[in-house]
């Protein structure tokens, strides 16, 4: 029994994040009404991976995200982050986050804003002036680092967001609603950083309602609609369609579109099967369908 509680725990530390269970209930009014936000869920957020947690106004995901952060106590459950328990101080030493308005010190620069934030997170003396230059520079904000905060767009904002975020080198970057408000341009930046960050080992948790940018960078997704999750898993899988597969050609004239594979391998004259597999829907599809089905049967 020794023996499995600790390589239960040893496997919890591998993770990410961990949420056993969650079931958080708000009471307001006079009445003190029970409203549930979240409802027993869980999910498990793997070590280096991008993980999307995607859903309607009023889902539960950013009471979840809340409650990974430690910003609020679960009413059930609980959440862990690298084997910790959230609602330790401790646990929040490796995570950056990013709340989807961030608010900055106008009258600082660029450059003053993430010296600021570094102290805050213990760096000093050369080595957070070090951390600076590269975060500037991983944002590209090096041409603004001397700039007021308060001239700065709303791109720019979210960027230096990003890099308050990782300052202080963590391992879990949080990031909520990053591209809200953003231009194209922007948003195709900020999307390259969250790539850049699964290349460099970090693990991403992230929500957004741009379902066509979540579809680009995410490794895996949880769907969750009235406080529960529809449906996760690897986008991949999520969002290939059943019972269907797909015959990809190549070098092929009208002729043999009719003919099936074998006749394809005979055909002799170059043409072959690149690849097959399931049809793939979208993202926004499977999200669509998956949030309608769920409220199926409610009043």
């Amino acid at each position: 029994m020794m023996e499995a509680a600790t390589e239960t725990s040893a496997n919890r530390a591998l993770d990410a994040v961990t949420v056993t269970g969650l079931t958080k209930v708000f009471k307001s009014g006079l009445t003190k009404r029970a409203f549930v936000a979240v409802r027993d869920l869980s999910l498990t957020v793997k070590a280096g991976e991008v993980y999307g947690l995607i859903g309607p106004n009023g889902s539960g995901k950013s009471t979840t995200m809340k409650v990974i952060l430690g910003l609020l106590a679960p009413t059930a459950g609980e959440t862990r982050i690298f084997g910790r328990d959230s609602r330790e101080v401790t646990s929040r030493s490796e995570v950056g986050f990013l709340p989807e308005n961030p608010y900055f010190y106008k009258h600082l620069t660029g450059l003053e804003t993430l010296l600021f934030y570094g102290r805050l997170c213990g760096l000093s003396g050369a080595r957070l002036k070090e951390r600076a230059a590269e975060m500037l520079a991983l944002t590209d904000l090096e041409d603004a680092a001397g700039r007021r905060v308060g001239g700065f767009s709303k791109g720019m904002l979210q960027r230096l967001g990003l890099a308050q975020a990782l300052i202080h080198e963590p391992r879990l970057v949080v990031l909520d609603e990053p591209t809200a408000g953003v231009d194209p341009a922007g948003s195709r930046k900020i999307r390259d950083l969250i790539l850049s960050f699964r290349e460099r080992g970090l693990t991403v948790l992230v929500t957004s309602h741009l379902l066509e940018q979540m579809q680009e960078v995410c490794d895996r997704v949880g769907i969750m609609a009235h406080g529960v999750m529809v449906k996760e898993g690897r986008l991949e899988d999520l969002i290939a369609v059943q019972n269907q597969t797909e015959l990809v050609l190549e070098n092929v004239d009208e002729a043999l579109l009719g003919r099936i594979r074998e006749l394809v391998a005979a055909s002799g004259d170059g043409a072959r099967v690149v690849r097959t597999g399931s049809p793939r829907t979208t993202l926004e599809r499977l999200f669509l369908e998956s949030t309608d089905e769920s409220g199926k049967g409610e009043k």
